[in-house]
């Protein structure tokens, strides 16, 4: 599909997904949530992308939903969709962003509130510019949280943690953010960009079936007990020692070399 608030590069077996409604601060309304659910389905399926990066285009990365649009809806100058009702492309867009096999890197270069505070934590590794706030503010709006927030956010920072920021909509720097421990690294908003990009690389070069199945593994081992998370360990190391990259990277090992993987 033609994305029209969603620019989508490719570079190095690296996607850059960036949120492009600068205007309104990347709010996640008219087709953007469609085009995002697109994007991440068209990277998973790409044999030669092998991480995402999500940002966000201007100075905020998401200000969440787009309340103008939800004010329409509100005094029936647009309709809500029956299927958003029941099956919303937001929730589809967290389970896509789950289940690719690609790591997913969040650049989040300002402010990055409600959705889209949750947007970033949907992601496996969050960076942060030290411009960049975060809040759960959809009490002040009389909203309940969606985009997998009380799923996420407690598992990031314990409960306690996360009932005060969901109960107080409270926003908070990235100082805090980091210190709560939502970011892997905190830099500097010039530094932002070029820090995201290393850590893609790197896992770049990696093997993409061990790490396909690395993170599979860590999201399985949430919820199941260590018997169930052992065992799946078990399933993986099997599949991944029979692959080419296992012997290139033993026999790189040998030869004192970096290993070259192919995903195969």
């Amino acid at each position: 599909m033609p994305y029209q608030y969603l620019l989508y590069e490719t570079q190095d077996a690296i996607v850059t997904l960036t949120l492009n409604r600068p205007d309104r601060l990347n709010a996640l309304g008219e087709t953007l949530r469609e085009e995002l659910y697109d994007a991440i389905v068209r990277a998973s399926d790409d044999p030669e992308v092998r991480v995402i990066v999500l940002t966000g285009a201007g100075r905020g990365f998401c200000s969440g939903g787009d309340m103008k649009a939800a004010h329409e809806v509100q005094e029936g100058v647009r309709d809500r969709a029956l299927l958003d009702r029941v099956a919303p492309i937001r929730d589809r867009v967290v389970l896509a962003m789950r289940d690719t096999p690609k790591p997913i890197i969040a650049a989040v270069n300002g402010p990055a509130a409600g959705a889209g505070m949750n947007l970033a934590l949907a992601c496996d590794m969050r960076l942060a510019s030290t411009t960049a706030r975060f809040g759960q503010t959809f009490v002040k709006r009389g909203l309940h949280v969606d985009w997998g927030g009380t799923y996420l956010l407690p598992r990031l920072v314990g409960m306690a943690r996360a009932c005060e920021l969901i109960f107080t909509g409270d926003m908070i720097g990235a100082e805090e953010a980091y210190a709560l421990g939502l970011l892997n690294r905190l830099v500097a908003p010039e530094q932002l960009m070029p820090a995201t990009y290393e850590l893609a690389h790197k896992i770049a070069a990696g093997p993409p079936i061990a790490l396909r199945l690395a993170k599979r593994a860590l999201y399985h081992s949430q919820d199941v007990d260590l018997r169930a998370a052992l065992e799946f360990e078990t399933f993986a190391q099997n599949l991944c020692s029979e692959t080419e990259d296992a012997r290139e990277g033993i026999r790189a090992f040998v030869e004192k070399r970096p290993p070259r993987f192919q995903g195969r």
